[in-house]
């Protein structure tokens, strides 16, 4: 139904350049491989480093949901992906970039496609009862400066019915198997970040 060869593959350069000034993107990063987006962009940033910066991965091999749960993140099928945050909010206040982030994929996938999401609090977005995406934000205290926040997002995107393993096949879907066609990961992953960035704009004072 939906095979390998019909995957494409994200470009950090296209995304960069269709997202203009925005804070969400203005640096991003795909890696092949990592095993999960939230630890590799650790690796990358520091204490200075300016918010926005993404780190996508074609595929984790230890993607991490919410409780401590394994994200399934089939290789090339879905968007994986980290945002570098300094949202200015204090640590007991972080559920509110897990509601924020859950919107705003909430909004993009109404936006782009002809689906109605509905968001499962505090941290799944589903279709028609089933999980299409998860949130996990991490939180760390600075000195000195703001906190910096990590909002890790994974969307399934391209995946068949037999990507998911046996446990996930009744409670998953992807926005391909929703529309019963593929979906261009580039085009949306744009889209999103523009979303994103939008709201996060909107709703988060600047730092940095």
């Amino acid at each position: 139904m939906f095979r390998a060869d019909m995957l494409d593959r994200l470009v950090a350069d296209e995304l960069r350049a269709d997202l203009g000034d925005a804070v969400i993107g203005h640096r991003i990063i795909v890696l092949e491989q990592t095993g999960s987006t939230n630890d590799a962009i650790s690796q990358v940033a520091n204490a200075n480093s300016k918010e926005g910066l993404v780190v996508f991965a074609e595929h984790q091999t230890a993607g991490r949901g919410q409780r401590g749960n394994r994200w399934e993140s089939a290789a090339g099928k879905g968007l994986w992906f980290s945002i570098l945050l300094r949202p200015g909010i204090d640590l007991a206040s972080s559920p509110q970039l897990t509601t924020w982030a859950a919107e705003a994929i909430s909004n993009a996938i109404q936006n782009e496609f002809s689906l109605t999401p509905a968001i499962k609090t505090p941290n799944d977005v589903q279709i028609d009862g089933r999980k299409i995406a998860g949130v996990l934000v991490e939180m760390r205290a600075q000195e000195k400066t703001a906190h910096l926040a990590i909002a890790g997002i994974g969307v399934n995107v391209n995946q068949s019915h037999e990507d998911f393993p046996k446990e996930l096949k009744s409670r998953a879907i992807s926005l391909a198997m929703a529309l019963g066609k593929p979906v261009d990961r580039q085009s949306f992953a744009i889209a999103l970040l523009r979303e994103l960035d939008r709201t996060y704009r909107a709703r988060f004072p600047r730092n940095g």
